[in-house]
């Protein structure tokens, strides 16, 4: 037996992982257009021709728009913004409450604060790993108004179930896409599931323009209400003639032509990336998934996952050791990603801490010293943010789920077989780690 690497003995893998590069000459190109073109930007924020942005702005969100299929695509500086934009224009205001999930990134809940509205955190799925249906009709009150569902890993969330219990109860549901896009269920695209769909474009998503995000709507009324929120509304309504005045305190969340010229080729991308994210992820399921313990993330029935990252179970009581101990070790055998060096090796235990545990929600404070929104004397509610509000989101945190990362399109079978390598050694050498 190989001595482990954490214990002294020599690596499965010495040098770097490929980096994460899906920037090309086309975009190169593309970029220098725009430079020689002296027009970087060009919104301007009142009622003008040019308050719906320049020519690549224009352009990017047609051709996202026949992609998708949608209707309406709206261009954004980045995702959290495109969620502000969908909340503020599903009209979510003070006493409100929205449903939302625990285990994302935090901004699938804080665009709900920006409005003075209350997440309320619902569990998630053991299996899926997006909102549980069952847990999301648990949370409604008389003060719900919206639901945020969350695209998790690239997953579709349950979208007949959740959608069923939306109209029943009159609420929008706002599609967080943004690890998801080129996802499907039951044949139609990711962010067009629910009303409102939100997608990534930042520097580790599938596709990315460095910063920024898409917004997509079958609605007209939302989709001018999302127009005008991006792009500073206080001072447009009246030029307008907008009579709506909900919500509309806008904002300066225009993407640059620059990052709209990268996008378009980047769209143009999208299928191989996720076509070898897909095949990559199947790959290293199949080798890792062999050793007992370990089990590969289930894909729902109709639908197309994408793979953000590759999310593995682990079962402690199997392995005879914790899971982060054995993750420790895997990545001790391991190097980096090439310029990524800093960030470690990208394998991690539990993806994030469920968000109702953070400062913020535990000690019920947001804006001002007051306690806003969750003490406002227009929220009539009482909110639960105690641990063990979402047991399935806290047992994948605390023991149970691990991310793979490296399974992008630039990673080749010989990198996957050195993952795979890895966690077969550390395997075979478990009984050490106790």
């Amino acid at each position: 037996m190989d001595k482990l690497a954490i214990h002294g003995g020599k690596p499965v893998r010495t040098k770097l992982f490929p980096a994460y590069q899906v920037i090309g000459q086309q975009e190169k190109k593309a970029v220098n257009a725009v430079l020689d073109s002296g027009v970087l930007s060009h919104f301007l924020g009142c009622w003008d021709g040019l308050f719906y942005g320049g020519e690549q702005i224009l352009a990017f969100e047609k051709e996202w728009a026949r992609y998708f299929k949608a209707k309406h695509a709206i261009a954004v500086n980045s995702c959290t913004s495109g969620l502000i934009c969908a909340v503020g224009a599903c009209g979510i205001g003070p006493g409100d409450e929205v449903i939302v999930s625990p285990y994302t990134m935090s901004a699938s809940a804080t665009c709900v604060l920006v409005f003075n509205g209350v997440p309320v955190f619902a569990d998630i799925e053991p299996d899926y790993f997006c909102l549980d249906p069952k847990s999301v009709e648990e949370r409604i009150t008389k003060d719900t108004k919206a639901i945020v569902v969350v695209d998790i890993f690239g997953q579709p969330y349950n979208a007949p179930a959740i959608n069923a219990i939306a109209k029943k109860h009159g609420l929008c549901v706002i599609e967080d896409c943004a690890q998801a896009p080129g996802a499907r269920y039951k044949g139609r695209w990711t962010g067009t599931l629910g009303d409102i769909g939100v997608f990534s474009l930042n520097y580790h998503k599938h596709i990315h323009t460095g910063e920024g995000g898409v917004i997509v709507t079958d609605n007209d009324d939302l989709a001018e209400k999302m127009r005008l929120i991006r792009n500073h509304a206080e001072a447009v309504v009246e030029d307008k003639g907008t009579k709506d005045l909900v919500n509309m305190v806008g904002f300066n969340f225009r993407m640059t032509e620059i990052e709209a010229a990268i996008g378009r080729c980047q769209l143009r991308k999208l299928k191989g990336l996720v076509d070898k994210r897909i095949d990559h992820v199947h790959y290293l399921n199949k080798k890792i998934s062999k050793l007992k313990g370990i089990r590969s993330v289930q894909v729902r029935e109709d639908a197309v996952h994408v793979y953000y990252d590759a999310p593995f179970l682990f079962d402690e009581k199997i392995m005879g050791v914790s899971r982060n101990r054995f993750l420790q070790a895997v990545i001790a055998e391991l190097k980096p990603m090439a310029k990524h060096e800093a960030e470690g090796v990208p394998i991690s235990c539990g993806y994030v801490k469920p968000l109702y545990l953070q400062p913020m929600y535990q000690q019920q404070m947001a804006f001002g010293d007051k306690g806003y929104p969750f003490r406002s004397p227009m929220y009539k509610g009482k909110i639960n943010y105690a641990k063990g509000i979402c047991p399935v989101a806290e047992a994948l945190y605390e023991k149970e789920l691990f991310l793979v990362g490296l399974v992008y399109a630039s990673m080749t079978k010989k990198d996957l077989d050195d993952i795979a390598k890895a966690f077969e050694k550390v395997y075979e050498a478990r009984e050490t780690l106790r």
